[in-house]
């Protein structure tokens, strides 16, 4: 990379901490090409990113941000998960780094708060921004079929006791 190629590249990376809404800093020696690239796949599923960025880099881009307390996280091979969504990148890390002993999570940041290895299993273990959404819109719709069968039920009781009459009616 040559100096414009780095600053191009420093400006991205700044934009994207300031616009993320959780940053995952991993340790990942020992990944295989093709494991590496399945994590892409994933975390790419889940509407996340991966990079693998020099450290100097990447310190430099996180200064200024809110993120800025986690540059001590970058030493030795490390890459950056990172997503709009909070709980994204924290959960496809985890869930990866469950199955894959060579990722080892060294921490991250969500807004201005520092976390480490253990905070982001805990951000982790949370439910997405879409799971929650689906539980609001469930809780909101279960009120209104309640009412609904409610008022249904009488008319369809007196229906029923029509429909007893008509056919008592009919039988005699």
């Amino acid at each position: 990379m040559d100096r414009a190629q780095k600053r191009e590249f420093v400006t991205e990376m700044h934009e994207t901490f300031k616009g993320s809404g959780s940053i995952v800093v991993a340790r990942y020696a020992g990944l295989t090409v093709a494991q590496m690239n399945d994590l892409r796949s994933k975390m790419r599923a889940q509407g996340a990113t991966v990079k693998v960025a020099k450290n100097r880099l990447a310190k430099i881009a996180l200064q200024g941000t809110d993120a800025e307390g986690i540059a001590d996280l970058f030493l030795g091979q490390t890459l950056v998960c990172y997503a709009t969504d909070p709980i994204a990148a924290p959960k496809v890390a985890n869930d990866y780094a469950k199955g894959n002993d060579k990722l080892v999570i060294l921490g991250g940041a969500m807004g201005t708060t520092a976390l480490d290895a253990e905070g982001v299993k805990a951000l982790a273990s949370l439910p997405s921004l879409d799971e929650l959404r689906a539980k609001l819109v469930g809780m909101i719709q279960t009120p209104a079929q309640r009412i609904a069968s409610v008022v249904a039920a009488p008319a369809g009781q007196l229906a029923r006791v029509f429909g007893a009459y008509a056919k008592k009616d009919e039988a005699a």
